[in-house]
């Protein structure tokens, strides 16, 4: 597996700017998606826009359905990234993603972020999102996401237009909440 890239992670900057769109898929682009996906699956995220490895570019990776099978990997050992063995894999990748229709039904979803370590809150987002995006492949897409998947797209979303989840929190909730990650020195 390739090696992931570092997280950015609150309270840097980068995260409140809004990313550019995809100008042309090439191989550089490929093997960024490759990296986002490693990153993800070594930090235990089912989802991942490009601003959270410093890249400001459209691009979210989501995997909602993967196994970690034998997980020897500590987080203190550098040369440990390799071993981790991935099964069930339902890798999307969405570039230049759009919400084109959103349901007026709602849920609510304890959301949590991998830029912002060990805290997670409530967030009530549309119910059923329809996305337009390109693949892989540069072909235009569109794709029909409900309760989780549509959550996670929606977050992933937010990320690109320099949006985090803890924005749709009252100042009061999210002030305790990055303070707490202030003060756990989690930056």
């Amino acid at each position: 597996m390739i090696k992931p890239l570092p997280i950015i992670t609150y309270p840097n900057p980068i995260l409140k700017q809004k990313s550019q769109p995809v100008a042309k898929i090439d191989a550089e682009i490929k093997t960024l998606v490759e990296q986002m996906f490693s990153t993800m699956y070594h930090q235990g995220g089912i989802g991942l826009a490009a601003v959270q490895v410093g890249v400001l570019k459209r691009i979210i990776v989501c995997d909602l359905t993967y196994e970690i099978n034998n997980h020897h990997h500590h987080h203190h050992h550098e040369n440990c990234h390799h071993d981790l063995e991935i099964s069930n894999q339902t890798q999307q990748c969405f570039i230049n993603p759009v919400i084109i229709k959103s349901s007026s039904e709602t849920s609510v979803c304890k959301e949590g972020c991998l830029s912002f370590p060990d805290i997670r809150a409530d967030v009530t987002r549309p119910k059923t999102v329809v996305i337009s995006y390109l693949n892989l492949d540069g072909e235009q897409q569109q794709v029909e996401l409900t309760d989780l998947a549509s959550t996670c797209i929606q977050h992933e979303i937010d990320h690109l237009n320099g949006i985090v989840f803890v924005d749709y929190l009252s100042k009061l909730k999210r002030d305790i909440l990055l303070k707490k990650i202030l003060k756990n020195g989690k930056f």
